[in-house]
């Protein structure tokens, strides 16, 4: 099985709410699926979104079923699923193929591909996933929270002390749960080493 059949066998399984298979088809007919994760970081390379999804997706799985709080009765696997899959459509049709010059090992120069940033929506981060997830299945307040604030210290809105995204965590844990998961996708899962 490829990663696209992968997320979308979770997909189907766990997300059901109406709208939902309007957005499947929308991954679907876009970039989701081929789109990297990013343009120089974790999993800069084609099909580096969907692997990062489904790495946050298992994480966050993890993390709800083993907290020592009993997080799992509380949070079901439709938000999981949700919130690990869907956290970074914000990525969808933002990253395009440039060309550079490198040097190569026997002296040479070569253009070389890479990613580079080319957002037609510039909406935000998180915010941007829960405003696309919204135009086709109604979010739950916790999930759309813990969406908008998945990448904690990193959104660029912390500049000022990061006082609303601290609320945020404090009220929806799976706020914190999901930014956990991400954190642990990107910097354990998906390094070069």
């Amino acid at each position: 099985m490829s990663y696209k059949d992968d997320f979308i066998a979770i997909y189907e399984q766990n997300i059901r709410r109406e709208g939902s298979a309007a957005l499947l088809d929308y991954l679907k007919k876009s970039d989701f699926f081929t789109a990297p994760a990013s343009s120089r970081f974790h999993l800069a390379e084609e099909s580096g979104l969907v692997r990062h999804s489904l790495n946050v997706y298992f994480r966050l799985k993890e993390l709800v079923e083993n907290e020592a709080k009993p997080w799992a009765e509380k949070i079901g696997d439709e938000s999981v699923a949700i919130c690990g899959l869907l956290h970074d459509v914000c990525k969808i049709s933002m990253y395009k193929i440039d060309y550079r010059n490198q040097k190569q090992p026997d002296g040479s120069w070569a253009q070389v591909p890479y990613y580079t940033i080319d957002d037609a929506l510039p909406y935000g981060h998180g915010e941007k996933s829960v405003y696309i997830i919204n135009g086709f299945m109604r979010l739950t307040r916790e999930e759309a929270i813990a969406i908008n604030w998945h990448m904690g210290s990193f959104d660029e809105r912390n500049s000022h002390g990061g006082k609303v995204m601290a609320a945020a965590y404090e009220k929806y844990p799976l706020a914190v749960l999901t930014h956990a998961a991400d954190l642990m996708a990107s910097y354990l899962d998906e390094v070069n080493r």
